[in-house]
């Protein structure tokens, strides 16, 4: 059986697995899986050509060159093979494109985000059910979705705990420079710092954000018109993110509600980081704040609770560094790297035992 992982955009795996050997960056997920399965690794290149068939199918699923590299690709596997696609961008285009054929190979997709009207059609126009052997999601949501919607048994799709790298997100002292507390809040996807902004704009604090995009839309959803006087916003390197997290007080996911685990990575991040976290309850990351001792639930759009969340923290260190310890006890339990490799491998494996979904058909 030949392994094969197919991504949804060019990625230098080789140069970030260098960069985590000298612990500059977290080991890459999708390098750490080829790594164990032997894999080979497929990326569609920044300057492939496309055509009109390739935009035109863009709108059900993906972009265009998502869609013609899954046609350069498809002669290529046969049933010999096991295909791991990091995304439905990746994995949906390679479905539709195998069709009926007798000798396809084993297709398995990581979903993060299909329960939406667009990918709703995505999965039946390209009849996703009788062309994907196995769904991983990271999302419980998005996993339940996927067997009612497709109607699918509970073999062939799997709720797999989000990961971090424990070896390089990891506690550590906070740096000399810092001179009052600090407010950290990660990414942009579904992130609500308006209501972050509203909650801390007048406290003694430094309210920190990682966001960085391009996509004025996002920004314009995402942030209040004039960030307060004590928040700001810019870009961190990998080492700086994680002095970052260390510096910490409070780490805060603030986002809109959601049902395919936004926040989650700053989430887990912190948490490695043994740092407190104050979290807006979704339905995405519901399985992940269930019973889960390490995080204060505020809801969405709540800037009153969150801001009483963050200084009670604040104001209370030793239950910050009790729920922090939590967090990181809870990281090493369920979200590191090497057990959710492990999971997504183990899954593959079994494929190997299934048999053909065109010879059940």
């Amino acid at each position: 059986m030949n392994y094969h992982i197919v991504l949804h955009r060019e990625m230098d795996l080789a140069a970030q697995a260098e960069q985590a050997r000298l612990g500059l960056s977290p080991r890459h997920a999708m390098g750490q899986l080829a790594k164990r399965l032997g894999a080979t690794v497929h990326a569609p290149p920044e300057q492939l050509p496309t055509n009109r068939q390739d935009y035109l199918l863009s709108k059900l699923i993906g972009s265009p060159q998502n869609w013609a590299f899954a046609r350069k690709l498809v002669h290529q596997f046969g049933p010999e093979d096991t295909v791991f696609c990091n995304s439905a961008a990746a994995g949906l285009p390679l479905a539709g494109l195998l069709k009926d054929r007798p000798n396809r190979p084993k297709l398995a997709i990581f979903a993060h985000n299909l329960d939406r009207p667009r990918s709703r059609v995505a999965l039946r126009v390209l009849r996703a059910a009788s062309k994907v052997d196995w769904f991983a999601a990271c999302s419980q949501h998005q996993a339940e979705f996927l067997k009612q919607f497709l109607k699918l048994p509970d073999e062939r799709v799997s709720f797999v705990w989000d990961q971090t790298d424990l070896n390089f997100f990891s506690p550590g002292p906070p740096s000399p420079r810092k001179r009052r507390p600090i407010i950290v809040s990660a990414g942009l996807e579904k992130r609500d710092y308006r209501t972050l902004a509203a909650a801390t704009e007048d406290l003694p604090v430094d309210v920190k954000v990682t966001g960085f995009s391009q996509d004025a839309v996002n920004l314009k959803k995402a942030f209040p018109k004039v960030l307060p006087a004590n928040m700001s916003r810019q870009f961190y390197e990998w080492p700086d993110l994680l002095q970052l997290y260390r510096d910490a007080d409070v780490v805060v996911v603030s986002t809109f509600p959601n049902r395919y685990a936004a926040g989650v990575q700053g989430m887990m991040e912190a948490m490695a980081c043994a740092r407190p976290v104050v979290v807006t309850q979704t339905e995405g990351l519901g399985v992940y704040l269930a019973d889960n001792g390490g995080v204060v639930q505020v809801k969405p759009g709540d800037a009153v609770a969150m801001r009483q969340a963050i200084e009670q923290l604040l104001d209370h260190p030793e239950q910050a560094d009790r729920l922090g310890k939590m967090a990181a006890a809870i990281a090493q339990e369920r979200h590191d790297s090497d057990r959710h490799i492990a999971c997504l491998a183990q899954g593959l494996e079994k494929l190997r035992e299934v048999p053909s979904l065109v010879a059940i058909r």
